[in-house]
């Protein structure tokens, strides 16, 4: 099977990362699989890439950003050169264009996002003309299920798949490096997500001022794609003013998820909402103390061992999670059916539909 995986623009996020662990695995099942984009790879990708292209993936991605025609010129090109059985298009965008084009390959859209896309007007538009060349749409989480249907309307071809976690990636523990060093002395609070105001830095880092009151040694290290400037802007400004440069940190993208996470302390997830966070369920899999909103894409995760679920705009309640979290021990935590493996048959089993294999 020729398996094309189609994103917006590869880069150290949720959507691209699942697009990245689907593509090695079919690919070491026996598939040949491809990854391409409609918009130029950013430079945190590099470690991805080069994760992809050892497994023997192919990836093609445009060197420029193009107007809309040079984008549908440009997929045009990849499928010609690619030619492939059935295209998995991530995200609203990127299964919009796959899907206005005239290629005989079946096109399965999925749906990444946590907020709903289809209440733009021209999004909702769109969708309705072209959702019958969609020969399936995958949700990652039922909310997505929920917002199409009542937006778009019924699809015969709608499946839900959660996202899994590549267990193997955190299986061995890491080694120590040099930031691990720099906070050996006090617990280190992580959190991951890009910077827009969704992902609720800002609580994190006031939760993170009031903690210090009690845990004094405690850091506090951001990570994530800068999605908009101005938000991380202001996460940087509140550091400043909170007079925290010396124990809050405020970075870019990183790729070495699995040993960032093996030497956090706790893992901080306030965000407002998501669809099905691979973040999420990669801290769970460490088994590190996680501080979370009471979302309910993260409900599936109450009850589990040093797992706390609350209203992270509660700033006192937060920090006192936080304090908590810092406590307690690593736990060993089930993730049925939110594995790599579980996922990776779903999608098998929609390509071969699609496909038309019984």
């Amino acid at each position: 099977m020729r398996i094309l995986h189609l994103v917006l623009a590869p880069r150290l996020s949720g959507a691209e990362v699942l697009a990245r662990d689907l593509a090695v695995a079919q690919q070491e099942a026996g598939d040949i699989v491809g990854v391409a984009s409609l918009l130029p790879a950013h430079s945190d990708f590099a470690t991805m890439r080069a994760d992809l292209e050892r497994a023997g993936v192919s990836c093609d991605f445009p060197q420029r950003r193009m107007r809309a025609p040079g984008r549908l010129w440009h997929l045009l090109g990849v499928l010609r050169r690619f030619r492939p059985d059935v295209v998995f298009a991530h995200a609203t965008i990127p299964a919009f264009y796959a899907r206005a084009l005239p290629w005989p390959a079946p096109v399965v859209y999925v749906m990444h996002s946590a907020v709903n896309d289809f209440e733009r007007p021209l999004f909702r538009i769109a969708e309705r003309l072209l959702s019958r060349r969609a020969s399936a749409v995958v949700a990652v989480a039922q909310s997505n299920v929920s917002d199409y249907r009542a937006a778009v309307g019924s699809h015969p071809g709608l499946r839900l798949i959660p996202n899994g976690v590549d267990m193997r990636r955190f299986a061995a523990p890491a080694a120590p490096d040099a930031e691990a060093a720099t906070v050996a002395d006090g617990p280190l609070v992580v959190q991951l997500g890009r910077y827009t105001a969704v992902k609720n830095q800002l609580h994190t880092v006031r939760a993170f001022a009031e903690m210090l009151r009690v845990v004094p040694a405690a850091r506090l290290a951001l990570y994530g794609v800068i999605e908009d400037p101005s938000y991380h802007a202001s996460v940087q400004a509140l550091v400043g003013e909170l007079r925290l440069g010396e124990q809050v940190s405020v970075n870019g993208p990183r790729g070495d998820i699995p040993q960032l996470l093996a030497q956090a302390s706790v893992f901080a997830m306030p965000s407002a909402s998501e669809a099905h966070s691979i973040a999420f369920l990669e801290a769970l899999a460490t088994g590190v103390p996680v501080v979370a909103s009471a979302i309910p894409a993260f409900r599936f995760a109450d009850g589990f061992q040093s797992v706390q679920l609350l209203d992270t705009g509660d700033i006192g309640a937060y920090a006192e999670a936080l304090v908590r979290a810092a406590a307690q021990p690593r736990a060993r935590r089930g993730l049925e059916g939110l594995t790599l493996e579980d996922t990776l048959r779903g999608y098998r089993v929609v390509a071969r539909e699609v496909m038309g294999i019984v």
